[in-house]
């Protein structure tokens, strides 16, 4: 008697794939947000509604500019990674594979480009 699905062995997914590695993942990363996003909202707050000038000399700071950095990287790759999680629970095939690495490609693109800004209003 087998006490996987059909499905589960034609796939070859067992039970103790990677879903553990993912929780885990997904818990650090949201319990960073839980900290993070507020910091952020405060930060980027005080900095809202000031001119360009104040601004440039408010991200020249480190902690603004710390918070900031670490909230987008953050931010990006939890979004990245359920977004991969979706991607394989509902595309199959080559479909996926494409998907994925369209879904990589967008996140450290994004984070490229955040980080290049923020190092650029920063300096």
């Amino acid at each position: 008697m087998r006490f996987i699905t059909d499905r589960k062995g034609a796939e070859g997914l067992g039970s103790a794939r990677a879903g553990t590695h993912h929780h885990w993942h997904m818990m650090i990363s949201s319990a960073l947000l839980v900290v993070l996003v507020p910091l952020f909202v405060f930060t980027f707050g005080c900095a809202l509604g000031q001119d360009h000038d104040d601004v440039l000399d408010y991200f020249s700071h480190p902690w603004p500019a710390i918070i900031t950095g670490l909230t987008l990287i953050v931010v990006t790759l939890h979004c990245k990674a359920e977004a991969e999680e979706a991607i394989i629970d509902y595309i199959h095939g080559v479909k996926a594979k494409l998907a994925l690495v369209a879904v990589t490609g967008l996140a450290w693109s994004l984070i490229a480009a955040g980080l290049f800004a923020l190092v650029k209003l920063a300096l």
